[in-house]
């Protein structure tokens, strides 16, 4: 077990600043290396991490927890937590072990890595990488098969929306979560602006987003801004 390790750049106490778990008291663990890169991230990917074992990054979780008392679950996020399932087959087991329950944060674009560690993992919280929000390319097909094995737990889905955002791509992500359960929820999140250049999505725009869930039934579609940043907390 000792031999793999994983990049870490910040292990911290805070609150959950996206999503249907919002407020949650949780402890973040965020992996260095992602496979993708989004014109709106505000995560740095320079500089190395840490490097940790499985069993020497639960003593850190361990130590934590001491110093911070009890927490709703252990955030994976990044980067891209799933560039490194070797490590998490290791690494989920110990949590459960220890009665700590498992949060990933993954850009949804790894289906056949999820696929490895999905019996381990307990809350899924995936984004959708809208294309006229990324500026990039689109991962529809990646989305879809990942969240029909998502959706094998408890998962929700969330889009970054931004003043470039389409209704064509929301009208596309409202399908594809439809076709595999209305249940699912959905969270649009407006871009937090990252340079003063940067404008904010119009309020009218993310009502008529939220129309479109309304009209194809989706149980759950919300607006919910990057609460953490509001708060100028980690």
């Amino acid at each position: 077990m000792n031999k793999i390790s994983a990049d870490i750049t910040e292990i911290f106490s805070s609150i959950q600043g996206e999503g249907v778990f919002v407020g949650a008291k949780q402890i973040f663990i965020r992996f260095k290396d992602c496979n993708l890169s989004c014109s709106y991230c505000d995560e740095p990917r320079i500089g190395a991490g840490k490097k940790y074992t499985p069993i020497s990054l639960m003593d850190e979780v361990g130590v934590l927890t001491v110093k911070k008392g009890l927490h709703h679950s252990i955030s994976l996020t990044g980067g891209e937590p799933l560039c490194y399932t070797d490590f998490l087959a290791l690494f989920l087991p110990l949590l459960r072990m220890n009665l700590r329950k498992s949060y990933l944060e993954t850009n949804g674009t790894l289906p056949n890595e999820l696929a490895k560690v999905i019996d381990l993992v307990d809350i899924i919280a995936m984004d959708f990488k809208l294309p006229s929000s990324t500026g990039g390319e689109a991962f529809w097909d990646e989305h879809l098969e990942f969240l029909k094995i998502a959706s094998k737990k408890s998962v929700f889905v969330k889009a970054i929306v931004t003043p470039h955002t389409t209704t064509m791509d929301i009208k596309k992500a409202v399908s594809l979560i439809s076709s595999l359960g209305l249940h699912i929820p959905f969270i649009l999140q407006p871009a937090t602006p990252i340079r003063e250049s940067d404008t904010e999505i119009d309020k009218q725009k993310l009502l008529e987003f939220m129309e479109i869930g309304i009209k194809n039934d989706l149980e759950c579609i919300r607006v919910i801004p990057q609460v953490h940043k509001m708060m100028k907390i980690k």
